[in-house]
């Protein structure tokens, strides 16, 4: 952010991830605990979060997940509403959206998701950084543990640590695969015999193995590298933005305190490191905004510790934009900031249209391919279609069809005169459109069927009744 005072030396620091070191190895992040009011807010964000997590597969609807996301079976289930592949522009309607509230979030607020929300910042912040302070202490103490030789205490506190990190992995493991298969299967993958249900085992070992993995040694790796939001915010955020900022205006130049409290011609900035020491991926936030910053606030808490113990004004770091730093500028509604919110706006009102004119039972009704119209008794003709019925509530109702158009003929089901449509399912059958020769005015000619749920009308199919070729005998 405040980048015009840096020599180009200075700004070396933007030529490389925080964790690189310049012969391309890891560089270890070993965070300072943090604390204070902030912080303190962001870990009732993520009791909240994690409680929904890790409660909504145990929460039914009528005896149905609260939210099923089968990627296997393409059924889906939101809050009690049954989505199937014939709901895709739904749910790409609503991605969309997403992303477009994302860019408008960010570019109004920041990176402010990744910092409170991201999955990833929670677990690894809330979770598993919390074990290794019980466990190891804070920063410091972490280092010397790992910089010691093998002892047997060294062994114990790193085998009670991972041997938590991957219960707990385990367990988001279990989770993530209960939110694809629903709790009930899950339940009995769990309690069958291991042979029954070998591919069940082998996701979720894989899932157990892949959190494992990326909370026990990929950590921040993660949001620098993996994450595409991260590397998108470059594009998203401008000088309005309202970000984790450090005021370089009131901080520079920067000095060592002073028992004597002369400062002279210094800044309010101490040098006393401890936003760095705090930040989980390792930058220096008064060099600006940077990649690799996910808005967790941390620094925020660290420096204003330091200016209450000083006696000097809060808010060296905090949320701010540069226009706001630089020029005491609040926030501006920007014409990007307006097209955004003019989008989303119309995106949000389009989707809630589309899901309150959404039916809960879906039709399609296809003439029977390579099959021709014959002629019957009484100059009576008939087509054969197939029927598909696709039922998206938790309930079983008969279905029938009746021909709306035109009047003079009927239909004839194979299978019965209604069909049962069981809940969640796809229900299939073949029928018979027989119509009067005379009453055939094309060689095909649209025809209108009325599909009716327990007798009442739910949807109108037009398709085509297959003729012979008109000619005068038929006028």
């Amino acid at each position: 952010m405040n980048t015009d005072s840096l020599t180009k030396s200075e700004e070396s620091f933007r030529d490389k991830i925080s964790t690189i070191d310049k012969a391309g190895k890891r560089i270890w992040v070993y965070p300072k605990k943090p604390k204070g009011s902030l912080h303190r807010a962001r870990v009732v964000v993520a009791v909240v979060l994690l409680a929904f997590l890790f409660g909504a597969p145990f929460i039914k609807i009528n005896g149905h997940p609260l939210i099923l996301l089968n990627v296997v079976e393409r059924k889906f289930i939101l809050f009690g509403m049954v989505f199937w592949p014939q709901d895709f522009h739904l749910f790409a309607l609503a991605l969309i959206s997403l992303f477009v509230f994302i860019i408008l979030f960010t570019a109004v607020f920041g990176r402010i998701w990744c910092g409170w929300a991201c999955p990833q910042t929670i677990f690894m912040e809330m979770v598993f950084r919390k074990i290794e302070y019980w466990i190891e202490g804070d920063a410091a103490r972490q280092r010397a543990v790992n910089k010691a030789p093998w002892t047997r205490e060294k062994i114990f506190k790193k085998g009670i640590k991972h041997a938590l990190f991957f219960a707990i992995a385990f367990m988001i493991g279990n989770t993530f695969l209960a939110y694809i298969i629903g709790m009930d299967e899950l339940y009995q993958i769990v309690t069958d015999p291991p042979h029954e249900h070998l591919l069940g085992l082998s996701f979720m070992l894989l899932f157990s193995l892949t959190f494992y993995g990326v909370f026990a040694r990929f950590r921040e790796q993660v949001c620098t590298m993996v994450c595409p939001y991260g590397r998108l915010q470059g594009v998203m955020l401008d000088s309005n933005s309202i970000v984790v900022a450090y005021d370089n205006v009131r901080g520079e130049p920067r000095g060592k305190y002073r028992k004597d409290g002369e400062r002279n011609s210094l800044g309010d900035c101490v040098d006393c490191t401890l936003c760095v020491q705090v930040c989980p991926t390792g930058i220096d936030i008064r060099n600006g905004t940077q990649l690799e910053c996910v808005n967790c606030t941390a620094c925020i808490d660290a420096c204003n510790g330091v200016m209450e113990k000083l006696e000097f004004p809060k808010g060296l770091i905090r949320f701010a934009s540069l226009n706001g730093i630089l020029n005491g500028e609040k926030l501006k509604v920007t014409p990007r900031i307006v097209l955004y919110i003019v989008l989303f706006t119309g995106l949000i009102f389009l989707l809630l249209f589309l899901m309150t004119n959404r039916t809960q039972v879906e039709a399609t009704i296809l003439r029977t391919p390579g099959v021709l119209y014959q002629e019957i008794d009484d100059g009576i003709l008939q087509n054969l279609y197939n029927v598909k019925i696709i039922n998206k509530t938790f309930e079983k109702f008969p279905v029938s069809l009746k021909l709306l158009k035109p009047e003079e003929g009927e239909i004839y089901m194979v299978t019965g005169s209604e069909l049962y449509v069981e809940e969640e399912a796809l229900a299939e059958s073949a029928f018979f459109v027989k119509i009067p020769r005379e009453k055939v005015v094309s060689q095909k000619m649209p025809v209108t069927i009325g599909v009716y749920r327990s007798g009442e009308l739910i949807e109108k199919v037009n398709t085509t009744f297959l003729g012979p070729r008109v000619g005068p005998q038929l006028k």
